[in-house]
């Protein structure tokens, strides 16, 4: 039987719901957000689709206005230069944190997502899908790192990061190449090889910001 204190609450639902179509722009940015609409459209009542854009709103992905309504955050291609400095420094910082510190139950985890990226078959999968297990393998690594504080910094980063990748996403070449990337990340952190995590880490963000660069060069 599953305990009913572990199911996610409406309110974490609709969070998780609404954040997956604000990172995958099915929620373009600028449209306005009405509560009582995305109540309706995924089956909740008002209460929990409220506390769900309070949380997004602190994530950046919305912004309320007085008197004007709820909106998706604009999405700045400009701001990908601060986004990747940042992560630049704390991306390293956590996969040499989790080579270092990671759990023996962390480092199973790991595991299982690197034969999950060898099976991963992106052809057969939708652009969510796709941007769902790639959040999950940069969330594996923040968590294993072991530090509260780090892993909500990185998350916050790595979704901004990703609303940018999807606004350029039909120049960009297959994903699958960047989601195999991985596997020897998450094997370095694995094998507890600090300096080699880090610098994966610090190569694949290199990587993710040159290819959005050319994409929107070639534009």
């Amino acid at each position: 039987m599953i305990d009913p204190q572990s199911r996610p609450s409406l309110a974490e639902t609709a969070y998780r719901a609404l954040q997956d179509r604000l990172l995958t722009l099915e929620i373009r940015p600028g449209d306005p957000l009405n509560d009582e609409v995305l109540a309706r459209d995924l089956g909740f009542g008002r209460t929990p689709v409220r506390e769900a854009l309070k949380r997004l709103e602190v994530d950046r992905l919305v912004v309320t206005y007085p008197r004007r309504g709820t909106f998706a955050t604009p999405v700045e291609v400009t701001d990908l230069a601060y986004i990747s400095e940042i992560r630049s420094q704390l991306e390293p910082l956590a996969a040499a944190r989790a080579a270092r510190l990671a759990s023996p139950s962390s480092r199973l985890h790991l595991a299982t997502l690197i034969g999950r990226v060898r099976n991963f078959d992106t052809s057969q999968s939708s652009v969510s899908e796709t941007l769902r297990f790639d959040a999950d393998i940069h969330r594996g690594i923040y968590a294993a790192a072991g530090n509260p504080h780090l892993e909500d910094a990185l998350v916050h980063y790595d979704n901004l990061a990703t609303r940018i990748w999807c606004l350029v996403m039909d120049r960009l070449p297959g994903l699958g190449g960047h989601l195999h990337e991985h596997v020897a990340l998450l094997q370095a952190v694995i094998d507890g090889k600090e300096g080699r995590a880090a610098e994966l880490s610090a190569l694949h963000v290199e990587g993710f910001e040159q290819a959005v660069r050319s994409a929107l060069f070639a534009a």
